[in-house]
């Protein structure tokens, strides 16, 4: 069912979308080709992605890191990893724990 509500989405060509936690019930492989017709798919557009897991996430222009309600980091992928905050440690157990 979430798949056919992921390509549902798709279809209508939106100028913005909201995916909260798209590919959540979804296998690595599966998620990899998502996110890649996402990738295609929304160039020059808008999306708003909410996910615990961060390769869904990796690829964003900006990254905003939520805890307990408060934006406590932004930045992408790489400056978030270099800072060594909250994100860095999501990282560090999501794939290297």
């Amino acid at each position: 069912m979430q798949l056919l509500t992921i390509a549902r989405a798709m279809l209508l060509n939106p100028t913005i979308l909201v995916l909260d936690e798209a590919t959540s019930s979804v296998d690595t492989r599966t998620e990899v080709e998502i996110q890649k017709a996402m990738n295609r798919l929304m160039k020059d557009k808008t999306s708003f992605v909410i996910a615990h897991r961060l390769s869904t996430i990796k690829n964003a222009d900006l990254i905003l890191v939520v805890k307990d309600g408060d934006i406590i980091e932004r930045g992408n992928h790489s400056e978030l990893l270099q800072r060594k905050g909250f994100y860095f440690t999501l990282h560090q157990s999501q794939f290297e724990g």
